[in-house]
């Protein structure tokens, strides 16, 4: 059983709440394999069609757990290939939504910006500050920032290892929605069953083409989604959604 997460299902959305309270929800190698091999389980349930992953009032997650890298050499980061286990938690196919209270500062920002989209509460604190402690981002936040925010914020955000409040991260793009902060597990969880309510397929395939518009051009990217498009008619939720739509009735989709 995960000592490190905590995971609960309803309307055919799973929650996932970081527990490391004390540490700001510090993200250590064993929390982060408990994460992964929890991503990579629900994505296998096709009862469950998106997920929320949220820390805690204090803090989304306060960074990477500085104490367990702090006497590491380069040979030994290399060998391990050290942040290479978050690979697997960004290709997860079913919608990630981060509901984020409190800091979220290294690889907690990068944990975010691995989601599909943010939901912050009014008091969030995003930021990069690993320039401070002699190291840079390592698992992503330096590519995924600049793709998000733009290349002079995100040289702003790494050179100076500054935070950014939860107004800034929605104006650059960070983020997608800012709401109370009592409100923000609430809100990423309507919008999660929103998603997990239609077309398994659909919202899978929708994810994978927006993700392909950060990797090609305006032109490759069209094609590939009208290839995908085209694909949706050999599925029974494009049947049953526009045949619903003609009928004046609410669709049921399968989650298969």
């Amino acid at each position: 059983m995960p000592e490190l997460i905590e995971i609960t299902v309803e309307d055919r959305v799973a929650l996932i709440r970081l527990n490391r309270p004390k540490q700001l929800n510090a993200l250590n190698s064993a929390l982060a394999v408990e994460l992964v091999e929890a991503v990579e389980a629900i994505e296998k349930d096709k009862g469950i069609g998106a997920i929320v992953i949220t820390g805690s009032e204090r803090a989304f997650a306060a960074g990477a757990d500085i104490s367990e890298m702090v006497d590491r050499s380069a040979d030994q980061m290399i060998e391990d290939d050290f942040f290479a286990v978050w690979d697997r938690f960004a290709a997860c196919k079913t919608p990630k939504i981060a509901a984020v209270n409190g800091f979220a500062l290294g690889g907690g920002c990068e944990v975010v910006m691995m989601c599909d989209f943010a939901i912050a509460g009014e008091g969030a604190k995003f930021g990069q500050p690993e320039i401070k402690i002699g190291v840079i981002a390592g698992m992503g936040g330096t590519q995924r920032m600049t793709k998000l925010i733009g290349r002079a914020r995100s040289m702003d955000m790494h050179l100076t290892g500054r935070m950014m409040d939860a107004a800034e991260a929605l104006q650059s793009g960070l983020v997608a929605r800012v709401v109370p902060d009592a409100e923000v597990v609430p809100t990423a969880l309507e919008a999660a069953r929103q998603i997990a309510s239609y077309s398994r397929n659909a919202a899978r395939m929708a994810r994978e083409a927006v993700m392909r518009a950060e990797e090609t051009s305006l032109s490759e990217g069209i094609l590939y989604e009208r290839r995908l498009f085209h694909r949706m008619f050999g599925t029974a939720d494009q049947r049953e959604g526009m045949g619903a739509f003609v009928e004046k009735r609410s669709p049921k989709f399968h989650a298969d």
